[in-house]
């Protein structure tokens, strides 16, 4: 990635950890930015960013940027309990604009098979990058089903030591199917930042 290009990106992730830092009442605001923007900085100019920034349908720069958030808020004493809601808040309107869209969408009988054409595209774009590996996908007219036993979100985590911090984006299939109620059920099993597959069902209702 070009300077320019890194300078811009961590400018844009800055922002939420700013709001971080204010929402968890942090003082020293600007002197904890300038040591996450000096982090992320350094983990971009690594060889392991260049060895994970190679999946197209994984927004790599974005989970480094988290992976940032979580090395400088364990560095200063928080815990993986308050590390995760802390994120979670901070990035709220980053999601809470996606689920609008499936909240409009919630509003038709039709949002199951919208559903089944996203899990579709998805599944195939992450076969074909090989960013995850699913033992089992199944796609049917009442029920999405899959088994993942490898994902790429996880490995990043946990090649900086974070694994359980992988929880957060984990949480944004929660999220996402938060917007879907009417017609569709989401139902998370097990997944892979605190155990051996990621297992969801979803249900058409």
């Amino acid at each position: 990635m070009k300077t320019k290009g890194i300078d811009k990106k961590i400018m844009s992730y800055s922002k939420y950890y700013r709001n971080l830092l204010i929402n968890e009442g942090i003082k020293d605001v600007d002197i904890k930015l300038t040591s996450y923007e000096t982090r992320l900085k350094e983990m971009y100019n690594s060889e392991q960013f260049k060895t994970h920034d190679i999946y197209p349908s994984t927004n790599v720069t974005f989970v480094y940027a988290v992976i940032a958030m979580c090395l400088e808020l364990r560095e200063a004493g928080y815990t993986d309990n308050r590390i995760i809601p802390a994120v979670e808040k901070c990035m709220e309107s980053r999601w809470n604009a996606f689920v609008k869209i499936l909240k409009f969408i919630d509003l038709f009988p039709f949002s199951y098979s919208v559903v089944c054409k996203w899990n579709k595209s998805d599944h195939e774009d992450r076969v074909k990058d090989g960013s995850i590996t699913y033992d089992h996908f199944a796609l049917g007219k009442e029920k999405i089903e899959y088994n993942i036993s490898k994902c790429m979100y996880v490995e990043m985590f946990s090649c900086y030591g974070i694994k359980p911090l992988c929880k957060i984006f984990c949480n944004t299939d929660r999220i996402a199917y938060s917007g879907l109620t009417r017609h569709v059920r989401f139902v998370r099993h097990s997944d892979l930042s605190d155990g051996d597959v990621c297992f969801d069902e979803i249900i058409r209702k």
